[in-house]
């Protein structure tokens, strides 16, 4: 067992390494892992709270000295030329510290007011603490804007197009770049506000008709800032790659692995197999196999691909696109799991017995070859009793077996009892020339769910192999939700006659029994849409924290190395833990796990972002030739603003403006997330039944304005606004009350798990 060191020893390592402060480092230095980083831990907080150390993130330091980076801005020059520049973020007691700036020749110009990105050196000097080399100006990369130009007689100005937005830019009669009136442009930030106080700007690149069908993805992978074009590095280092052979590997060509993708799939990258297990001890279990794409193989730590693939983070997927994180090359050829050919595989066997618990399990890296692609629909209606020419020879071989296996692992599930929460997914249907044919909402079919649990089932087994080798890993982790979150869903069941058990540590079936409630009822999607708003974001982490959502306490992303970086770096972690070869997981890798999981953490939230304003985008130009008609719908969400109604038709979000609801002051609860008529004592929440007239569909915002014509099927009471427009004042009174107990009823205590 290591010794914990004592808080003298802790502060002497801190100020002699201040480029490794992370409690990992800190750790690592003194040999303390397990249970004792807890001891460790408590010493931090101490020390933190006796003044001696402040926490920056995940990272501790002396509150008296600089960081080895940070911004500065840099200060006029002294009479002898020298440039000094002090420190924006400064926490220690008196004043800042003087930091030289030792400029290179190949430094840009700097002035007075500039800021700029540096690595500092302490440094014992007469006038100065410490030295300052450049990393990076800040501002060099100026502020992007997307939008419509507006041609004019003195060049033109740029009409943005997020929805949020209405501040427009000016552009000068140098700085159109030939752009159209109309066009779709991308400019960037170009100087002070000019005449009428409006910004200036200059544009950079033209994208042609923002009303084309092409454009609508193009304006999100532009404003999200979505790397769309791999450099020539990349593209060149895919191009060399081959096609690995057996080596080494396992030879699992004798296996009739099979992939089982959506009909438009653009890769392939795992494959499944059910056994039934012939071991007498364990009737009814089976044996199954997942194997994915060896993406590591190609992908080498360090390399042009790895670089690339780690600042994408993830594929984006958007109805006429995909933005890949990895080239055609190896997404769609050499890493997809194409019919009939070997292809380079890490695999899991898994056994387990007839109530779907594993049993145990082994990873491989192996060689394996399709036996057959199939799709979602075929291989449900195979086992329906309809197979095609392509089903009928795998039936009973594989398809059947498949099927079983999912009943079992469906008890497993039933008995965790994972959040089951059902809310339709959208489908947006493009025509050839990529205007919107359709919306439609995805059939969740028995094939869906049989590869969702093998893929669950496989990444737990990840998650748990490199737990038990003590391996460093990226876990997927998922927290319970906030006390406060919880507290707005009992609300909204208690509103609706249902009941959230209350004063016990909370689990998933907590919440699945109260969507049990709501089966059926009125009341479902409402019960649905509150506890998934509830509920907090996945993200990336090395720290084992756990899947509350899915009721797990390991579980890491394995099964799709070709669009999340995630996986990668797990497969990169058993290849170094089973010694699989020299392409495994880096020192490098190691130690950035921290700052990769944050980053890739952000890029999923990017993508996600970007998908959905896709989605809106395309649902307002499909419904942009029925403004003014009638659409049924619920409420979705509250702000002071106005009211967001989900439509039952298509799935589109719209806004009603607050000064559509009447003539009336409408008092707005955050908490519980209800507007109040001053007036008419008029209540409006979510999940309330509406009737609309879409009002205005903006197909380059995606923004849709509804007007409300009736609230659960009554038309709205007629409310007046006093003189001045301001609310009776008895009334707002009995409204802001209402609020002021209802904040109170929820305040709670709760012991976290």
């Amino acid at each position: 067992m290591a010794r914990i060191p004592s808080k003298s020893e802790l502060l002497d390592w801190i100020a002699d390494n201040p480029g490794k402060t992370a409690k990992r480092d800190i750790a690592k230095a003194f040999g303390i892992k397990g249970a004792e980083r807890i001891d460790l831990k408590r010493l931090l907080k101490e020390l933190e709270a006796e003044g001696h150390l402040e926490k920056r993130r995940k990272t501790y330091r002396d509150p008296d000295k600089l960081p080895p980076v940070t911004v500065l801005q840099v200060l006029a020059p002294n009479d002898q030329g020298d440039l000094f520049a002090k420190p924006l973020e400064w926490h220690g007691e008196g004043a800042a510290p003087r930091v030289l700036f030792m400029a290179r020749a190949s430094d840009p110009a700097l002035g007075e007011g500039d800021r700029i990105l540096a690595k500092l050196q302490e440094v014992r000097a007469e006038d100065h603490a410490y030295e300052a080399r450049l990393i990076r100006k800040i501002g060099a990369n100026p502020k992007r804007i997307l939008g419509i130009f507006r041609k004019g007689t003195e060049g033109g100005r740029i009409v943005p197009i997020d929805k949020g937005a209405d501040k427009e830019w000016t552009v000068g009669r140098d700085a159109t770049h030939g752009a159209k009136d109309g066009e779709l442009v991308e400019a960037e930030q170009a100087g002070p506000r000019g005449r009428m106080g409006l910004p200036k700007a200059r544009i950079v690149e033209r994208l042609g008709d923002p009303t084309a069908p092409k454009a609508v993805s193009l304006i999100a992978i532009h404003q999200h800032g979505i790397p769309d074009e791999f450099p020539d590095a990349v593209i060149a280092e895919a191009d060399r790659a081959k096609p690995a052979g057996l080596g080494e590997r396992e030879d699992l060509r004798h296996l009739p692995l099979v992939t089982i993708d959506p009909a438009d799939a653009r890769d392939r990258d795992d494959a499944v197999l059910a056994i039934p297990d012939d071991d007498p001890k364990n009737e009814g279990g089976f044996l199954l196999w997942v194997a994915i794409a060896d993406v590591a193989h190609y992908v080498r730590p360090g390399s042009a691909l790895d670089r690339e693939a780690r600042k994408r983070g993830n594929s984006s997927y958007f109805p006429d696109r995909v933005v890949p994180m990895l080239p055609d090359r190896l997404s769609g050829d050499l890493c997809s799991l194409h019919e009939d050919v070997p292809r380079a595989c890490l695999a899991v066997r898994m056994k387990i017995d007839a109530h779907g618990r594993k049993l145990s399990h082994r990873f491989t890296r192996g060689l394996m070859q399709s036996s057959a692609a199939f799709t979602y629909q075929e291989v449900q209606a195979a086992q329906d009793g309809a197979p095609n020419d392509h089903t009928a020879p795998l039936l009973e071989q594989v398809i059947h077996p498949l099927f079983a296996a999912y009943a079992a692992l469906t008890r497993a599930r039933e008995a965790r009892q994972p959040l089951d929460l059902d809310l339709p997914e959208r489908r947006i249907v493009l025509t050839e020339d990529g205007h919107v044919e359709s919306v439609k909402f995805r059939d969740r079919l028995d094939a869906h769910r049989l590869i969702e649990e093998f893929m669950v089932l496989a990444n737990v087994a990840a998650a748990e192999e490199l737990t038990r080798l003590r391996r460093p890993l990226l876990f997927r982790a998922h927290e319970e939700p906030s006390p406060e979150k919880l507290d707005a869903l009992r609300e909204v069941a208690a509103a609706s006659g249902f009941t959230l058990a209350k004063g016990q540590v909370l689990q998933t079936r907590h919440l699945n029994d109260l969507l049990d409630q709501a089966m059926g009822s009125e009341f479902s999607e409402l019960i649905n849409l509150s506890t998934l708003r509830s509920m907090t974001q996945a993200y990336y982490t090395p720290e084992h924290i756990g899947h509350f959502g899915l009721a797990l306490r390991h579980y890491a992303h394995f099964t799709s190395p070709i669009r999340r970086y995630a996986d990668l770096i797990v497969h990169r972690a058993l290849i170094t833990a089973h010694g699989w070869g020299k392409d495994g997981l880096s020192p490098t890798d190691i130690d950035e796990l921290e700052a990769t999981a944050e980053h890739i953490s952000d890029t999923e939230r990017r993508s996600m972002a970007a998908e959905r304003d896709t989605t809106d985008r395309y649902l307002a130009a499909y419904l942009s030739e029925r403004v003014g008609n009638e659409f049924e719908g619920r409420i979705s969400g509250i702000a002071r603003f106005g009211v967001f109604v989900t439509l039952d038709e298509t799935g589109a979000d719209g806004l009603i403006p607050i000064r559509e609801l009447g003539n009336e002051y409408f008092h707005f609860d955050r908490e519980a997330q209800t507007l109040m008529g001053a007036d008419s004592g008029l209540e409006i929440g979510i999940g309330q039944r509406v009737t609309v007239r879409l009002a205005e569909a903006v197909p380059v915002t995606g923004g849709l304005t509804l007007e409300l014509l009736a609230l659960d099927d009554k038309a709205l009471p007629k409310g007046g606004r006093r003189s001045g427009g301001k609310p009776p004042k008895r009334k707002l009174a009995r409204a802001k009350g209402k609020a002021r107990a209802t904040k109170a009823k929820r305040k709670v205590t709760r012991t976290r798990r």
